[in-house]
């Protein structure tokens, strides 16, 4: 038998066919088999490259993009940022966080809120955003319990007075990282927050990364950069609520965002997928989370639309129930002697987050559900006054917060509240908050955030100077020089 040699063109052929027989012979044995594992339950879909997704349109979004209604927002909010920050500058957290930093002060260097001293800018984003949120005054997102401003204006307001913007510019870039804090919020509560993360001190990293970016004008990879960045910085455990260290949080966020931008700035890179890759951001720091709230109509509403000011100084959760308090007071001329007791119907959030019954200074005080109704009955307000030490001890106070009995019911939603006395004459009064002053649904007024700037800084600041600086704030979009709020918001000793 004689064989035929094969040119080069009839092998690959004869290869080509035999493959393809092969394949087809086992494509036959496939079809007859039972499913497997993984055919039966498929790889789940990887999700859309989120990071770059939303370090491109933080790179393109424009001031035309945003709506008036976004803008005024934005002001009210730094407006409310500035109060609660010089208000805060006082405080011992602050004094302590100072001390430490003694070493890293400079001159010249960057203008403090409330403060003569100054530091570099890394290290005033970090006092700053500590001073921003140590009387648990600032603003809030009512879906995540995020306080947006807190990191990015205290990031923002420090990075102005070394790269120098317009109001309008330092306004813009505070849109973009609330809206990149929020909807990364959004994406992972509440299992991240259930897990024990503090959420501000961690998703404000990014906001606080993403609006420094925006300020110094990223081009898209270098943002990609600055959110990989922070990935591995955002940090903050609810553990601290209660001490100083949860202002702390707020600080860092500040820090570590503006540190992720001005390393990305000078090509210092992250991971490109660092928020949906595999063992990135999201899976990391949630157990549950939905992808699709992160990037789907960025800007449609922009999330600082759902901003939201606190009327009293402590957690969002407790505010129902000083205002239920503090209607009642009011209704019927309450004083303490006719109390003679008070049952509290309110969400199980509320004592996870808030049930410290015996508070031994301020900072718990904050935290305590029991000390806040009974500080509100006997004081008639709810503000830096009522969550003092002096306040917290005092014994009348003492008192009727051991009368305050706590009822959890899950029907009963986040911002809302029961409150019922019942008084030593054997009456009932009962006052049912749907929601809270300070809401969307009842939100403060500007003449309110105007009462709440001035009750907060004209003890700090001299009337002339605080006044000045109000003006500034709510003419934010016209201000040449955004530099010239931090000027104005430092005390008169800053400018010798």
């Amino acid at each position: 038998m004689s064989c035929k040699r094969m040119g080069p063109l009839s092998r690959r052929g004869f290869l080509a066919g035999t493959a393809l027989s092969v394949v087809g012979a086992a494509t036959q044995r496939l079809a007859a088999m039972p499913p497997s594992a993984e055919q039966a339950h498929p790889l789940p879909v990887p999700p859309p490259p989120i990071t770059y997704l939303l370090a491109d349109w933080a790179t393109h979004c424009s001031p035309a993009d945003v709506p008036v209604s976004a803008t005024t927002e934005a002001v009210r909010s730094i407006v409310n940022w500035i109060a609660a920050t010089v208000g805060g500058s006082q405080q011992p957290a602050v004094e302590c966080a100072l001390a430490a930093l003694t070493p890293m002060r400079c001159t010249p260097g960057v203008h403090l809120f409330g403060r003569a001293e100054r530091l570099d800018p890394l290290r005033a984003a970090l006092l700053t955003g500590i001073s921003s949120h140590v009387l648990d005054f600032d603003d809030t997102d009512l879906a995540t319990i995020i306080h947006p401003a807190g990191p990015i204006a205290s990031a923002l307001f420090a990075l102005c007075q070394t790269h120098p913007m317009t109001g309008a510019e330092l306004l813009h870039a505070f849109l973009i990282g609330v809206e990149i804090e929020c909807r990364l919020g959004r994406a992972i509560y509440p299992s991240h927050y259930q897990m024990g993360w503090h959420i501000t001190g961690t998703c404000g990293a990014f906001g606080a990364a993403a609006a420094c970016g925006k300020a110094l004008q990223f081009d898209s990879h270098k943002m990609q950069m600055a959110l990989g960045i922070v990935a591995t910085e955002a940090a903050g455990v609810k553990v601290e609520f209660g001490s100083m260290a949860k202002s702390l949080n707020m600080g860092r966020a500040a820090e570590n965002g503006m540190l992720a931008a001005i390393l990305a700035a000078q090509g210092f890179t992250g991971a490109k997928d660092a928020l949906e890759g595999n063992d990135g951001y999201v899976q990391a720091a949630s157990l549950q989370h939905n992808y699709e709230p992160i990037t789907s109509g960025l800007g449609i509403p922009f999330e600082i639309s759902r901003n939201t000011y606190k009327p009293f100084a402590c957690g969002i959760v407790i505010h129902p129930a000083i205002d239920a308090a503090l209607q009642l007071r009011r209704e019927y001329r309450l004083h303490p002697e006719q109390i003679r007791s008070i049952v509290l119907r309110t969400n199980p959030m509320v004592l996870q987050l808030t049930g410290k019954q015996d508070p031994q200074d301020g900072l718990e005080g904050k935290f305590s559900i029991y000390h806040s109704v009974a500080v509100a009955l006997v004081r008639g307000y709810a503000g830096p006054a009522e969550y003092t030490t002096q306040a917290v001890t005092d014994p009348i106070v003492v008192h009727l917060r051991r009368q305050v009995v706590v009822q959890t019911d899950p029907s009963i939603l986040a911002d809302e509240a029961i409150l019922t006395i019942n008084t030593t004459d054997g009456k009932t009064l009962t006052k049912h908050i749907e929601h809270a002053v300070g809401s969307q649904e009842r939100p403060l007024s500007n003449s309110d955030l105007d009462e709440k700037y001035r009750n907060l800084t004209n003890h700090i600041l001299p009337t002339a100077q605080s006044e000045k600086l109000l003006s500034l704030a709510w003419n934010l979009p016209t201000c040449n020089n955004a530099a010239e709020i931090a000027l104005a918001a430092s005390t008169p000793d800053a400018r010798k």
